[in-house]
């Protein structure tokens, strides 16, 4: 009723509470030394706390005994020393506490990046990144944040627990009234934890989904201004953000009854104690110091109970939180290997046998399909849109699980092979280069990291006799900028092109882009592109007539089926669908259409 339309994310899990604190406990098991000394201070300082009230009921008894003044002093120095004590031993705790909460969230996010790196790509298909990252940055420090807070209650919990035996060593009827209550409490506190635990899980899905629109509204911002879009993004993130802002004050509405309710039940057991009590004292049953122990003992009994409860939607906050990030760590990849066979050298020979692929449940993008790459061969893909080109290209790079069939790479099933070594053997480029913030040097080495500066300089310097560099002030180190933004979409896919080729890949991909560039720039492209397809079975998703002319074969694809195959001269003259694909997207490009353009062109001039 109140949390309507906040959808749990795919991989979304729900732990009980004893399976949370025993995760939580692994990440504990590396620091028992110094849970040990923070569970003595704790003990320590309980002790101390549990003591303040009794030395007290003790001087109010000597007031009276005027032989006994020199005990009432020794009385108030031990109470100013166990004072002094109390506070040396919570902070010790706290400080412990402190770097304990710091380590265990450090490995935790640790944790929670490493499971985000090694997701496959369907993962991120089906999930938004910016939720990710609100899982690793926000949910970890929420719960670091409570964790300090769970270490005072349970030392004030301790304490309730030292001085609940001390009062039923002083009278049973007083200290099982001081308890009547306690069932009704955690009654109470029972049924608010299950509100308070899907008010909190809801508050972090509706963070999660502000980031994310954060996140994507600042990386697309270029197009938005592109486009006179920036009121649009930022209406649409007031509304998200409404939403969340609404969620969340639903959310305060139902923690907002916890303090409240446990106080009005804390109300009525603090009035039992104060009306019992004051009847056994005129009844002669016990004396005034042991009820003012009484009157003075009930904040510090009930007070870690109501703290407990009414704190309850930080705690569920935490369990919340820790519920997420540990639903992100045990996520599982749709990828399963079989084997993890270490992958050294490679041919680069691909067998497609009687595949079947689909993205939607029995709606196959792939039926049957059969495909055999020769070692060194360059295949280039044509096809419209949704014929199935970058679907084979993402199985070969093993980003994609089949439904059937078999994928071999040199004779052997891809799901045997060790991912890591195997995709150390591809190079790929994908359809917008995608550059990391630094130099020019620093990502072309992205595909290699030993390779040295003279060794890079070599083969960037060898497209185009390094022309294209000079035009880069600071040329290989030259910053990109935030993706490559300070670089035109050419020179990032030089850039891009070269860190392939520093790799030296036995299998290179290249989703090539559409983006047009100048004749001077798809000269070095394509001089860069010869000599990655010189060395590696190549396949090339072309949109460029010179990317297509200088593959080894041409693959036509349609509806995930090959309908020709052939080089251009083979397939032009077979006048069939590659044919006409040429005529509609290639020939505008080749050098005698724009030959005749400029001839007609002169003669409608002269005319």
């Amino acid at each position: 009723m109140f949390f309507a339309g906040l959808d749990a994310d795919s991989y979304d899990r729900q732990y009980s509470d004893w399976y949370l604190f025993k995760r939580l406990g692994d990440y504990f098991g590396e620091q028992k030394r110094r849970i040990a000394v923070i569970t003595l201070m704790g003990l320590f300082a309980a002790l101390a706390q549990a003591g303040i009230p009794i030395l007290i009921a003790i001087g109010v008894d000597n007031l009276d005994r005027t032989t006994d003044v020199p005990i009432v002093w020794l009385i108030v120095g031990a109470l100013a020393i166990t004072v002094v004590l109390q506070y040396f031993a919570n902070w010790v705790r706290r400080r412990l506490m402190g770097r304990l909460v710091g380590d265990t969230i450090a490995e935790m996010r640790k944790d929670a990046m490493r499971a985000a790196v090694e997701r496959d790509m369907a993962f991120y298909d089906r999930n938004k990144s910016g939720k990710v990252i609100s899982r690793i940055t926000s949910d970890t420090e929420e719960f670091g944040q409570v964790l300090t807070l769970g270490s005072d209650i349970l030392a004030q919990m301790v304490q309730t627990i030292v001085l609940l035996v001390v009062l039923f060593t002083q009278d049973v009827v007083m200290t099982l009234v001081l308890l009547g209550f306690i069932p009704v409490i955690l009654l109470a506190v029972a049924v608010l934890r299950k509100f308070a635990r899907n008010a909190t899980r809801q508050g972090a899905r509706a963070m999660g989904m502000v980031n994310d629109n954060i996140q994507e509204s600042v990386s697309g911002i270029s197009v938005a201004k592109n486009f006179r879009q920036e009121g649009f993004i930022y209406d649409e993130f007031v509304k998200i953000n409404e939403q969340s802002y609404q969620i969340n004050l639903r959310r305060g509405f139902v923690l907002a009854l916890v303090f409240p309710i446990l106080n009005a039940l804390a109300g009525f057991g603090i009035a039992s104690v104060v009306y019992f009590g004051a009847v056994t004292v005129v009844s002669g049953s016990i004396s005034a110091a042991l009820w003012f122990l009484y009157i003075q003992s009930v904040d510090r009994f009930w007070f870690p109970f109501i703290q407990l409860s009414a704190f309850i939607n930080q705690f569920q906050q935490a369990l919340s939180a820790l519920e997420r990030v540990l639903a992100l760590i045990d996520a599982e990849n749709v990828l399963q290997q079989q084997d993890n066979q270490h992958v050294n050298g490679m041919k680069g020979e691909i067998l497609l046998e009687k595949i079947i692929f689909e993205y939607e449940k029995d709606q196959p993008v792939l039926d049957n399909f059969n495909l055999h790459i020769k070692p060194g061969e360059s295949v280039a893909f044509v096809g419209h849109t949704g014929a199935g080109k970058s679907t084979i290209a993402k199985m070969i790079s093993r980003f994609y699980e089949f439904k059937a069939g078999s994928l071999l790479i040199d004779g052997v099933d891809i799901r045997q092979l060790d991912l890591e070594s195997y995709r150390n053997r591809l190079g790929i480029v994908p359809q917008t280069p995608f550059l990391f913030s630094g130099t020019i040097l620093e990502n072309i080495r992205y595909g290699k990291p030993d390779a040295t500066e003279e060794e890079i300089a070599e083969i960037a310097n060898s497209i185009g006799e390094g022309e294209w560099l000079e035009t880069i002030p600071d040329g290989l180190h030259g910053d990109v900028g935030e993706r490559g933004s300070r670089l035109s979409m050419g020179q990032r896919q030089l850039v891009a092109l070269l860190r392939v080729l520093v790799q030296k890949p036995a299998i290179f991909i290249l989703d090539e882009a559409t983006a047009s560039v100048d004749p001077f720039t798809e000269m070095q492209i394509q001089e860069a592109l010869d000599m990655i397809l010189a060395q590696s079975t190549s396949i090339l998703i072309a949109h460029r007539l010179s990317t297509v002319r200088s593959a080894d074969r041409i693959i036509v694809l349609e509806n995930g089926r090959i309908i020709e195959e052939g080089n251009h001269d083979q397939l032009m003259e077979m006048d069939g669908h590659y044919a006409d694909l040429y005529n509609t997207y290639f020939r505008h490009q080749s050098l005698s259409y724009i030959e005749n353009a400029r001839t007609l062109f002169e003669e409608d001039a002269a005319r």
